[in-house]
């Protein structure tokens, strides 16, 4: 099954570069005023590589990746970068307080290289669809620098916790490298080198399959160069070849820590809406109830009550908060008895009862004639992390309802994935992300 490899990885000097000023977001949470803050943060920090500028003159002999890739040689030339002596696997911990509740945690996982394997070989599994845009993007980079500088945020199960226990014992050391974020979260790295460690790491991961949690594109990127590599060495392809490889940070489904946000979906530029008629429409499936509030006070009240019915609701059934302006929150509770197998006959009995499956399919694409394309091409649609922000876009008149979800649980993540099956875009959002230039893996 999953075959797992200590590796020499490159990581940032000390002695030339504190390691906060140096690590970034991953590259596709990088907005255009956090790459200007990375930028101006140290000379040596990530950006150029993980996110650069793309300039004016640029060419084909001259571009944001030939750049990437001579910023990287400059670093390791001048020890900037200096690779481990040692073969390792990286315990990786980050400490976070839970957005929205004030919950403490610490999420253990470890850095390691991975085998990349074809979906078809039942060890590596995605929950999501993949955009052609950002591969390209990727695979670009990666053809020039040859290195990976950001992680593959994975899941496997290990009900006995034996990993845990092997990343907890490391975790008594000093931490090799310690920075908080601009989150305030705090990520620790310890290199595991005992052999015999190691060993009982790799030996574990043998029998598991693995579940991408985070970092489809830049999977399939590697997975990609993978086969460009094999193509040009013909029948001499080596299965040992670094290429072969990527770099995968772990964890453990039965671990402590995992969170996952909900991602909440904003609706505007619609014609003709009435939230009176999506309300009619959606009755024979969803049966509803609306907490209602007069002045600011009470309206802080009320939505304590309506957030906590809807996460209560959502454990035994599927439960969707709307708001649509005026002075009510509104939730929207399926049917009970409600024959799912005829409103959704494409849909797969595991995702039937999934709120976000429903809100897509018979909230959106039913009630409110937003179609799959337009959901894929974000005409209609936009996504907020924080409820507050969709509930403010609304407000402001920037949009003309918003829809408030739960969390999905990350077993029924596992579930689909290893069912062969995807779920619908930005339907899980893990938290919180894992920063790159933690380690760098290159192909060497």
């Amino acid at each position: 099954m999953a075959e797992i490899f200590p590796f020499r990885a490159y990581r940032y000097n000390p002695e030339r570069v504190e390691l906060s000023k140096a690590v970034t977001q991953p590259y596709d949470k990088i907005s255009p005023d956090m790459q200007e803050k990375y930028y101006a943060a140290s000379p040596f920090n990530l950006i150029p590589v993980e996110k650069g500028k793309t300039l004016a003159g640029d060419s084909d002999a001259g571009n944001v990746y030939t750049r990437a890739a001579r910023t990287l040689e400059e670093w390791i030339a001048s020890g900037v970068l200096v690779r481990d002596a040692i073969p390792a696997v990286y315990a990786y911990f980050q400490e976070y307080i839970v957005p929205g509740s004030g919950e403490r945690r610490t999420r253990k996982g470890f850095i390691a290289l991975g085998r990349i394997e074809d979906y078809s070989a039942g060890v590596i599994f995605r929950h999501e669809q993949t955009l052609a845009g950002p591969k390209a993007d990727r695979l670009e980079l990666l053809r020039h620098t040859r290195t990976h500088t950001g992680q593959l945020f994975m899941l496997y199960t290990d009900r006995a916790r034996r990993i845990d226990a092997l990343l907890d014992r490391a975790s008594q050391a000093k931490p090799a490298g310690e920075v908080r974020d601009e989150y305030g979260v705090v990520h620790r790295l310890w290199p595991i080198t005992e052999a015999e460690t190691v060993a009982t790491i790799v030996h574990e991961m043998e029998e598991k399959k693995l579940v991408i949690a985070d970092g489809h594109h830049r999977y399939e990127t590697a997975l990609a160069y993978r086969d460009e590599c094999r193509a040009r060495a013909g029948g001499n392809a080596d299965r040992n070849a670094p290429y072969e490889r990527v770099m995968m940070t772990l964890f453990n489904t039965e671990g402590e820590g995992l969170t996952i946000l909900p991602t909440h979906r904003v609706i505007a530029g619609l014609a003709d809406f009435s939230f009176d008629r999506f309300r009619e429409d959606l009755q024979p499936v969803f049966e509803w109830h609306a907490y209602r509030f007069s002045g600011a006070e009470e309206r802080e009240r009320v939505w304590k009550r309506f957030r906590c019915d809807l996460e209560e609701s959502g454990k035994s059934r599927a439960a969707i908060g709307v708001f649509a302006g005026g002075a009510a929150f509104h939730l929207f509770l399926l049917r009970k008895g409600a024959d799912l197998g005829a409103l959704l006959p494409g849909v797969s009995l595991a995702q039937r009862g999934l709120d976000v499956v429903l809100l897509h399919k018979l909230m959106l694409e039913r009630g409110l004639g937003i179609t799959a394309d337009a959901v894929t091409r974000e005409r209609n649609l936009s996504y907020e992390r924080e409820a507050a922000l969709a509930i403010a876009a609304v407000e402001s008149g920037r949009a003309q309802l918003c829809c408030l979800l739960n969390s999905m649980p990350v077993s029924r993540v596992a579930e689909i994935a290893l069912a062969g099956e995807v779920l619908p875009q930005k339907s899980t959002d893990f938290y919180p992300k894992l920063l790159s230039g933690m380690t760098l893996y290159r192909l060497e």
